[in-house]
């Protein structure tokens, strides 16, 4: 493909995309009615929905991450819904299970609340780990097995779970393969001074926004059409990779000196998701082409969670964020 051609190319990617951003405007507009000062939050969720992965948000309790979860779920055309995950939950509870009828002398299946659009994993570390992986399933296959039938899930199909990282009693550890099947971990803040008083006004009013639904899911479906046809540079994707193998193999890439804070790198659905969520990321931003920023603004919440910390990181009380900060600082940009 010449030069010119490509460039024509964008530029008709480019008015899509305007176009479908649209409703994705009007449909953080209608987020922020309900959630304010967050918008790192609601632009990670946006990002989930658009690439179709699912988000883990981990923060103290308050910081409005079951709020944000709802809001968009009402924002959107679509069937949600929510579990509360606690230390007595059974995994027939998540997927559901096979009921006997003494009348129909048969076995009928009862769906569980993992079949809608838009499923809240509240607090999903007060699970065992038994209820936890009834997901596994779910997140990669979009699909689920009860008996011997195999039921689709709904399209979209998205998993958004809550953690709390400072109460860790009686909680469960999420195993590996279960981590690894989130698209995004987010580390959610507190709000600045200034969106505290106006959360603070705000509940003193007794004003509660009414949210709307502002698209449909026919609306996301086009739009992520789109996000597969934004312009992924070759240069880029070797950044995207040259940081996935900086995980695996950091001797390789001048970082000796995290090779013992590391004891499993990111798995290749590290590079897949990055890719994904750095499209996404220009898509929000009005853009048919990724540059290095989109890359380096997402990395974190791609990788953080997809890094086994050794004994000697956690003695040395070395995260995950700070391995990822040093490879961003040393492999170049495009």
């Amino acid at each position: 493909m010449s030069e010119l051609n490509q460039a024509e190319d964008i530029r008709q990617l480019t008015e899509k995309v305007r176009e479908q951003n649209y409703f994705f405007t009007l449909l953080k507009q209608e987020i922020n009615k309900a959630i304010i000062g967050q918008e790192y939050m609601v632009d990670r969720l946006l990002i989930g929905l658009l690439g179709n992965g699912h988000v883990l948000l981990e923060g103290v309790p308050g910081l409005a991450k079951t709020l944000a979860i709802k809001t968009l779920a009402d924002a959107v055309h679509g069937a949600f819904s929510r579990i509360q995950f606690t230390p007595d939950l059974l995994p027939a509870d998540v997927v559901g299970t096979m009921i006997y009828s003494i009348k129909d002398n048969d076995f009928s299946i009862k769906k569980g609340p993992i079949f809608a659009n838009f499923v809240l994993a509240d607090e999903i570390n007060r699970a065992p780990s038994k209820v936890q992986s009834a997901l596994l399933e779910a997140m990669q296959e979009k699909q689920v097995t009860i008996g011997d039938e195999t039921m689709p899930l709904p399209k979209p199909f998205l998993v958004l779970a809550t953690q709390n990282p400072i109460d860790q009693e009686g909680t469960y550890l999420l195993p590996e393969a279960q981590s690894d099947r989130f698209m995004l971990k987010c580390t959610i803040t507190y709000p600045n001074f200034e969106d505290e008083r106006t959360i603070m006004k705000m509940i003193a009013s007794g004003h509660s926004p009414e949210i709307r639904p502002v698209i449909t899911l026919e609306n996301v479906t086009e739009a992520k059409k789109l996000i597969n046809q934004i312009y992924l540079d070759e240069k880029i994707e070797k950044y995207i990779l040259d940081m996935v193998f900086a995980t695996r193999f950091p001797d390789q890439y001048g970082l000796s000196d995290l090779k013992s804070y590391i004891s499993f790198g990111a798995s290749p659905r590290a590079s897949i998701n990055l890719s994904i969520a750095a499209r996404a990321m220009a898509f929000l931003k009005n853009r048919a082409f990724v540059i290095p920023e989109d890359v380096k603004e997402i990395a974190k919440d791609v990788l953080r969670h997809r890094i086994g910390l050794s004994f000697e990181a956690e003695a040395e009380e070395i995260t995950a964020d700070e391995i990822i900060e040093k490879i961003l600082g040393k492999i170049q940009a495009p």
